[in-house]
């Protein structure tokens, strides 16, 4: 009389396997399809006789349009349309990218087209990340969702690998290659989401006839009140503040120094593949390090790196510096990411998703202009420097004794 039940746990794991899998093969099939794409558009916007910058204020409208709306569309995706969201988002996408590409195989697009289509891709784009924060915590149980985080981000760091590469061997092709590339891409992950086969809708409690604004805020009031997920909002933030600054910092350097593209290609390349590494060792260093050390650890092993860049001048040092803590980056996100994924309610995942993400992109993008201006009326290795002081800074925030209680503090969702 038992059997049944005996054989309803490993379906059910199985059915999770699936749908996990799937969410991987959207993520990556996006990623790759996006960078592939992205890599190649300044490219195209130049080729096409368009200005330096005008291509930056096309580039900062798509990054400024996605920020606004993320918050705006999670939520819907909490209270229900999780996946009609993400199957539409992904659709849109497809479409304004394969209109892309048809117009370029036809002749020469009009630049309100090209921005038209970006701009609607971006939109799209934010919807999907936006629903699919928490889908996660849906689809797998709690102590395999580390590992499952990990895996995600190992996706994404193969996409900064194998997506600029691949477009620019399309690009050399025909130029319309990347975009429809990116067009088939959208077309797989909104397939997958099709295909999974769990409940993506989480439970949601009773409202009490909440405004929209008061009910879009509930992620911000969850940050506020949270220690682990302010901890996370503040080290995301400035780490992800550093690491884009250290890029262009890089950028800055190997110019200034005479050297080739191709050596600011090989630093990415190696970057790429140290965060993969890292994505992957990550739940495996939690489990046996804890998180509260990781954490910390990391935090502290990152400042002599970025003091280490501002010294360092050969092509090769840098990249291998930057590599590295490109490697160690992953092993602390990855423990604050399943941390805050586990501490948030089903039914708040994309709103609180939200506002990370919210204030870490938007910080990240500020990156690039703080690093000119301190390379420009400081000194090259200002940025550098800078980088290095936020880091002590963020280190010696996450030794004390309370940081380190709300990390050690075990959560289940």
């Amino acid at each position: 009389m038992e059997r049944p039940a005996s054989t309803a746990r490993p379906s059910r794991h199985r059915a999770e396997s699936a749908d996990f899998r799937l969410l991987w093969w959207a993520g990556a099939a996006d990623g790759v399809g996006s960078q592939a794409a992205g890599t190649v558009l300044p490219l195209l916007l130049l080729g096409l006789g368009n200005s330096p910058q005008t291509v930056g204020l096309i580039a900062g409208a798509s990054t400024a349009v996605g920020l606004l709306l993320g918050p705006l569309v999670a939520v819907p995706a909490d209270r229900g349309a999780r996946k009609r969201v993400m199957v539409g988002s992904a659709t849109v996408s497809a479409l304004a990218m394969g209109c892309v590409s048809l117009a370029l195989t036809a002749g020469r697009p009009p630049l309100g087209l090209i921005i038209a289509a970006v701009l609607v891709e971006r939109l799209a784009t934010a919807c999907f990340e936006a629903a699919a924060r928490g889908t996660v915590a849906l689809i797998c149980p709690g102590p395999e969702q580390p590992r499952a985080i990990a895996r995600l981000t190992a996706a994404d760091q193969g996409a900064l690998i194998a997506g600029p590469a691949l477009g620019g061997v399309l690009y050399q092709a025909a130029r319309a290659l990347p975009f429809l590339a990116d067009a088939l891409s959208y077309v797989v992950s909104a397939l997958c989401v099709c295909a999974m086969r769990a409940d993506l809708t989480a439970p949601t409690p009773p409202q009490h006839g909440e405004g929209v604004l008061r009910e879009g805020a509930a992620g911000l009031r969850l940050v506020r009140s949270s220690p682990l997920l302010r901890l996370v909002l503040v080290w995301s933030t400035t780490v992800n503040v550093v690491v884009v600054a250290l890029y262009y910092e890089a950028v800055f350097t190997l110019q200034r120094d005479g050297h080739s593209g191709a050596a600011l290609g090989a630093i990415l390349a190696l970057s790429g593949a140290a965060g993969l590494t890292g994505a992957l060792a990550a739940p495996t260093v939690a489990r046996r390090a804890g998180a509260p050390r990781v954490v910390t650890g990391v935090t502290w092993l990152l400042v002599p790196l970025a003091a280490a860049l501002a010294v360092v001048t050969d092509a090769w040092a840098y990249g291998l510096l930057f590599s590295l803590l490109c490697l160690l980056m992953p092993l602390a996100s990855v423990v604050l990411q399943a941390r805050a994924l586990q501490a948030t309610a089903p039914a708040l995942q994309a709103r609180t998703g939200a506002v990370l993400a919210t204030a870490t992109t938007g910080a990240a993008a500020l990156a690039p202009v703080l690093a000119g201006a301190l390379a420009d009326r400081v000194s090259p290795t200002a940025p550098a420097v800078s980088c290095g002081v936020l880091l002590g800074l963020l280190a010696a925030h996450s030794s004390q004794r309370p940081v380190r209680g709300v990390l050690a503090v075990k959560v289940s969702g």
